[in-house]
């Protein structure tokens, strides 16, 4: 994982220095919250698969379709199911990376994007976490599929928003 954690270092310090380094058609979105729990509690939360579903806005109708418990590490596929605007569609997600309790990533297989990469990372703040979220993601049909770029990107921090409250809702912090 060492090497890996490099790269998305590396890709973190050439995106803010020079921030259209991003391939065409590939957006970005990151944000960095602070947690007053300790670093193995909050990985502990992130690394069950079904609490995605309680972090999720309802009006996604999201649903794990891989039978759970799953057991998470790199290489575990996750199938989905869920609504965006009364459309139905399958998303498959593979762990491409895990390091824990710092990091791990989830890429998509198949589902509503040409590309999605998330990335959590989290890191411990004297007992506290720092949980930085960074999804790098394409939408399909490029150039033409860039026109629906302002909903969506409305859509994606609309979603993390629901899942910081959420997340702190059942954290209780």
């Amino acid at each position: 994982m060492a090497d890996y954690s490099e790269v998305i270092r590396k890709h973190r310090r050439d995106h803010l220095s020079t921030p259209n380094s991003l391939p065409r058609g590939v957006h970005r979105y990151f944000e960095s919250t602070l947690l007053a729990l300790p670093i193995e509690q909050v990985f502990a939360f992130f690394s069950k698969a079904e609490n995605l579903e309680a972090i999720t806005p309802a009006e996604l109708a999201f649903r794990i379709e891989t039978p759970l418990p799953i057991v998470m590490g790199q290489g575990t596929l996750i199938d989905y199911r869920l609504k965006l605007n009364g459309v139905s569609f399958a998303w498959r997600t593979r762990i491409t990376a895990w390091d824990p309790p710092y990091a791990f990533v989830d890429e998509q297989l198949k589902g509503p994007y040409a590309a999605w990469l998330h990335t959590h990372t989290f890191s411990d703040e004297g007992g506290k976490t720092r949980m930085d979220d960074e999804v790098l993601y394409k939408l399909p049909l490029w150039p033409l599929g860039e026109v629906a770029y302002p909903f969506v990107k409305s859509k994606v921090e609309g979603i993390f928003r629901h899942r910081r409250a959420k997340m702190r809702e059942i954290l209780g912090v």
